[in-house]
């Protein structure tokens, strides 16, 4: 054999695993039993047929215990493997030295050692720890029949036994919790339901019985009577759980008493064996008595409410209580009556009583059945449980027991330190009142109280209201007639101020009107004359002027259209903050230097899709009146911006619908508003401003713009601290446009032969501006009303942009005839001009793309650069 080269293996090892492989390696020559190839035939043989089982095992040699093992010994070595081997056991597992002392000692004299779950602290892994194992030791015998070593069969059961503990732990911790649990609990076995084990709730229940080993039926014969052992059969033979809630249970809990009748939740859980088939049932469940009995007191106090419902007689009131009482409390007579305080007697009308029970209808003297009367007139509710027993009724309990009152509850009514009625609940039977009975008797007397005086109260009215009728019938023909007088006058008033607020704006408009157009025709007069004598000069300095005027009149019309929310507006997407910030300098210069401006404008805020100019001149306005409100002392003026989600509560409250938006809030400190006035604020002609300092239009433009923008405005103010006014308006999903630059004023482009159809009523506004778009180079179609416009745009004629009024006579106004266009051209441009925003469908999104809109008057130019630019486009 060459150097490097493997041992070869005897013959004996071969087949014995890795460890087969290390037994032929190791240089047994150093231990008790010699060279491996002067090894006996017995150690051989019981190393071969070692190391080929599966079971861990080892062999100890000699009085040293020299350890030769197999591979499913070395995997329970742990890290002690592969220097065990050939190791003396006593050195092998010092840490079990005695032990292993013990097993040579007996297994050399012959003797076997047996040990079960054998539990010993070894250090495998360079660490103590506890094992369990199943040990078995027996004595190898030499060829002479002598023990020449002792054989190891080790399996561990670490695993097993510490499963088993924590089975045993979670054992005793479910018999724990199974005696500590609040709810019932009890386990059947078999078909007979046998009773296993029960918890303390369970006797608590049913009452302390022998139970442990007989069945249900036999414990329990009234629980069969009601069905449950019925229950539990159809439980077992279906496997199938059955739960009730709220079941009633009639039980006696001992045997002196009567059966009482109680509410349980529950469970029948059926129970498996290992082969799934159900060998028991499991039962839990809670007594729900008081829950139940409070839930029917509660429902009877609803029912009652319910019975009064229309009652208006004091006795149909008193006898409709009890009646609910007596039936809820499942006694024997309940009833109201009164009392004369001094006479010592019950007055009553009628009661309700329970089968085969008298009526104590008619008067009864309270002193012949005991001294509880005594009680009564000093307002003591008044108990008793049995009257034989009780010392204010024993000497009458005969008495008292011949009217079905073996116990009773009274409920005294004192007013003004007498007694005047008791309501009244007896029971032929003894009866331990609970605390739950007595509250709600007293809950049915104070309501009872309270509704018989109600109804007698009404009784009384009544009773006067007719003899009052007659007398009240001529003062209320009076009153009727003051009162329509009062008003008409009030109406003559009302419309008196509003046409004085109408003359007063009317007359304003016609002075504003009058003025532009006297400014107009003098230009053109003038303009006239000079010409007509040849001279240009000056021109268009009344050309100017007649143009100025009509500026003029188009805003004063802006203004009438915001007023009644019909202006045109041209809604884009906006950064309110920026806005804000653009012209707040002009807020300052506007507010004057008694006011501080402060701007907070929140973070993040959303856009929103509204004009912008409007918008300014809206929040231009608020701040004016602020300032107004301060003055002269001036003050703050604070402009806030916020994100709002408006839930349905809060958009309700905003005549909103619910989602996201934007507040804009500006804030004074001046003298605030009366809700009068808070109440008034936007009514057109309103104003609070001494005359001559304001029309009352202002608020009503600002509310006009933002409703019409699709938000709302809202006044907060305290007298004396400020006003807040709060314009909410809609977050508009989508990046903010940026800021325009300054556009470059140019010329109207010429046409490259584009076509134009215009639809326009007004024949001059018609001829004007086709003969400046045919100036330019354009081909013009003009056409009067929507019918004609229809009939070119329906031919087979190009048409590159439409040109069109909104309002226009024939039966079909400007946006119907860009949207018929629409349909047989999907891509003409299409140009509204209008001075009625609701017919233009303008400043609510529905203006479509390639679509936009002009305000007349416009200046004729700016029109013809307006084509272009949409042609170019």
């Amino acid at each position: 054999m060459t150097v490097g080269e493997p041992r070869p293996l005897h013959p004996f090892l071969l087949g014995g695993g890795r460890l087969g492989e290390l037994i032929a390696a190791f240089d047994w020559s150093g231990t008790a039993l010699g060279p491996i190839a002067s090894w006996p035939p017995h150690v051989t043989a019981t190393t071969a047929l070692m190391l080929r089982s599966v079971v861990p095992m080892v062999t100890l040699w000699g009085e040293p215990g020299v350890m030769i093992y197999n591979d499913a010994y070395s995997a329970f070595a742990g890290a002690r493997h592969p220097r065990l081997l050939g190791s003396n056991v006593r050195e092998g597992w010092e840490e079990v030295a005695a032990f292993n002392d013990n097993v040579m000692r007996v297994g050399l004299a012959g003797g076997t050692l047996s040990y079960r779950d054998q539990e010993l602290t070894l250090y495998r892994n360079g660490r103590g720890e506890q094992v369990w194992m199943n040990l078995d030791y027996s004595p190898l015998l030499d060829g002479a029949g002598v023990p020449a070593g002792v054989m190891a069969v080790v399996v561990e059961t670490t695993a097993k036994v510490l499963a088993e503990r924590r089975l045993i732990d979670e054992r005793e911790r479910l018999a724990q919790l199974f005696e500590q649990a609040p709810s019932f609990m009890a386990m059947l076995t078999g078909p007979e339901h046998r009773y296993e084990l029960v918890n303390p709730g369970y006797l608590r229940l049913i009452g302390q019985r022998e139970l442990v080993g007989r069945t249900v039926a036999e414990v329990l014969p009234e629980a069969e009577a009601q069905g449950y052992v019925a229950l539990l059969d159809e439980v077992y033979a279906s496997g199938k759980a059955y739960s009730a809630r709220g079941a009633r249970l009639d039980m006696q809990a001992t045997p002196d008493r009567p059966a009482a009748q109680r509410h349980v939740d529950f469970v029948f859980q059926p129970i498996r064996d290992a082969a799934g088939r159900v060998s028991g049932v499991f039962v839990e469940g809670v007594d729900v008595t008081a829950r139940v009995a409070a839930d029917a007191r509660r429902d009877a106090l609803v029912r009652l409410t319910d019975a009064w419902r229309g009652l208006d007689d004091p006795d149909e009131v008193a006898l409709a209580a009890a009646r609910l009482l007596g039936e809820a409390l499942a006694v024997s007579r309940v009833g109201y009556g009164t009392i004369d305080h001094d006479a010592e007697t019950l007055h009553v009308s009628s009661d309700w009583n329970a089968p085969g029970v008298e009526s104590l209808a008619g008067v009864l003297r309270l002193r012949d059945y005991g001294s509880f009367i005594e009680g009564l007139k000093g307002n003591e509710f008044t108990v008793i449980a049995d009257v034989r027993d009780d010392p204010r009724t024993a000497a009458a309990a005969p008495a008292l027991e011949a009217r079905s009152a073996r116990s009773f509850v009274n409920v005294p009514v004192v007013e003004q330190g007498r007694l005047v009625a008791v309501l009244y609940v007896n029971h032929a039977q003894t009866r331990a009142w609970s605390a739950e009975e007595l509250a709600f008797v007293s809950e049915v007397a104070d309501r009872t109280r309270t509704a018989v005086e109600r109804a007698r109260g009404a009784l009384a009215l009544r009773e006067s209201e007719t003899r009052l009728r007659e007398a009240n019938e001529s003062l209320e023909a009076k009153v009727q007639a003051r009162t329509r007088e009062l008003l008409e006058v009030e109406a003559k008033f009302r419309q008196a101020q509003k046409m004085e607020a109408i003359g007063q704006l009317t007359g304003g408009i016609a002075h504003d009107f009058n003025n532009l157009l006297g400014t107009i025709s003098t230009s053109l007069q003038v303009l006239q004359k000079r010409l007509q004598g040849g001279l240009a000069d000056n021109a268009e300095r009344y050309i100017g002027m007649a143009q100025q005027s009509v500026r003029r009149a188009a805003s004063l019309t802006q203004r009438l259209l915001a007023f009644s929310r019909q202006q045109t507006l041209d809604p884009k997407a906006t950064d309110v903050n920026r806005l804000i910030g653009g012209f707040e300098e002009m807020i300052r210069r506007t507010v004057g230097p008694s006011v501080v401006v402060e701007v907070v404008g929140a973070g993040g805020l959303w856009p929103v899709r509204v004009d912008a100019s409007q918008l300014e001149n809206a929040l231009l306005n608020l701040c004016i009146n602020g300032r107004d409100a301060m003055a002269p002392a001036g003050g703050r003026l604070t402009i806030e911006t916020a994100n709002k989600w408006l839930d349905e509560d809060a958009a309700a409250e905003r005549d909103l619908a619910p989602g996201q938006y934007i507040s804009i809030c500006v804030t004074d400190t001046g003298t605030g508003m009366t809700e009068e006035v808070i109440s008034r604020a936007f009514d057109p002609f309103f104003t609070t401003k001494p005359v001559g300092a304001g029309t009352g239009l202002g608020l009503s433009m600002v509310y006009g713009f933002v409703r019409q923008s699709g938000g709302q405005v809202r006044v907060y103010s305290e007298l004396g601290v400020g006003t807040t006014m709060c314009l909410y308006l809609p977050h508009h999903v989508g990046e903010a446009e940026p800021e325009p630059a300054p556009r470059e004023v140019r010329p109207a482009g010429r046409s490259e032969g584009e076509c134009v159809l215009l639809v326009e009523d007004e024949e001059t506004i018609r001829f004007l501006v086709a003969e400046e778009l045919e100036a330019l180079g354009y081909h013009v179609t003009a056409v009067g009303d929507g019918p004609a416009a229809l009939r070119v745009l329906e031919s087979a004629a190009r048409i590159d942009l439409l040109l069109t009024d909104v309002g226009l006579p024939g039966g079909l106004n400007g946006r119907q005839i860009a949207d018929a266009g629409r349909a047989r051209r999907p891509d003409l441009r299409v140009l509204f001009v209008t001075g009625y925003a609701q017919n233009a469908a303008v400043g609510n999104g529905l203006l479509g793309h390639g679509m936009e809109v002009v305000t007349k008057p416009f200046d004729v130019v700016a029109l013809a650069r307006r084509v272009r630019a949409m042609l170019e486009r």
